[in-house]
């Protein structure tokens, strides 16, 4: 099989003035996955709940999972005709899907995402902490205490609290994977607070992983490089999204489906003595 060829910057002009970005106005659009990806049954029988899940990574991750037979239940924020595309491509594949929308900065959310879940289907085999908020700032002063406390509170306060909430309805042999990133480890100083949360976030993975070892439950996170997402057009400046992907080795940005096979892993059975790691999807950057 040739090697697919996926598109490179230069980029056209596309920015967005809303948080977290909406897919139908990107150019070049984003690959899900959609005509792509072929299951074959490693998660049949299991439930995933996947936040973030509209579009972009988790997008992709719930076409995946529900190709391998997977309920998929999605947590999203407000983007609903988003999210119900993501529905029809879960169902279209035979699968159960439910769509939680919500702001999961909120504590309460969280337990109330949970508990629908659980409700819906009994129980939570694996559980996709991949939703994010990010902002560019240029100098600290411009860094408000809102925004910061937003970041925090989206990207590493609510996997405390959804980690949490679902271990109690976890089987063993299940899956947490969390959405970590290439900043953990070479945190972009334009990225301040996002890189940070994600540093706790591989921290974060770390401990969780030794603590429910003895509960059968694995943690695991994938550190993705430059993806290609609506959050690029609607927190990046014009020329970082016009060259988007190029200060990598393979020179553009990576697609979120080529991200969904390694979240296949982590959440499968064929994973079984994998928890604390962090895989680095970086289109060549290396995290040591």
């Amino acid at each position: 099989m040739s090697e697919k060829i996926y598109p490179s910057p230069p980029f056209p002009a596309q920015q967005q003035d809303q948080v977290p970005g909406r897919l139908a106005p990107m150019n070049p659009p984003p690959d899900h996955g959609e005509n792509s990806y072929r299951g074959s049954g490693r998660l049949s029988g299991k439930t995933a709940l996947i936040t973030g899940g509209d579009s972009g990574i988790g997008r992709a991750v719930a076409i995946a999972y529900a190709r391998e037979g997977a309920d998929v239940v999605i947590s999203y924020l407000n983007e609903h005709d988003e999210a119900r595309e993501t529905e029809a491509w879960i169902r279209k594949a035979g699968c159960g899907a439910l769509l939680i929308p919500g702001d999961i900065a909120d504590p309460a959310h969280c337990r109330e995402v949970v508990r629908l879940a659980v409700d819906a289907f009994g129980k939570i085999d694996i559980l996709v902490n991949n939703a994010a908020f990010q902002m560019t700032y240029k100098a600290l002063d411009e860094i408000s205490d809102e925004d910061w406390d937003r970041t925090f509170d989206t990207n590493i306060g609510a996997m405390f609290r959804l980690s949490k909430a679902a271990v109690a309805h976890m089987p063993r042999g299940s899956a947490i994977v969390n959405t970590t990133s290439v900043n953990a480890d070479k945190p972009n100083p334009t990225l301040l607070a996002y890189a940070a949360t994600k540093a706790a976030i591989q921290n974060f993975t770390g401990g969780l992983a030794q603590l429910l070892a003895e509960k059968g439950i694995r943690a695991n996170c994938v550190a993705p490089g430059p993806i290609w997402t609506p959050l690029i057009p609607a927190t990046m400046p014009a020329d970082a999204v016009k060259n988007f992907g190029s200060q990598v080795p393979m020179k553009r940005p990576g697609q979120p489906a080529e991200l969904a096979p390694v979240y296949v892993l982590l959440a499968s059975d064929e994973a079984s003595y994998v928890s604390g790691a962090t895989i680095a999807i970086t289109g060549g950057t290396p995290i040591i």
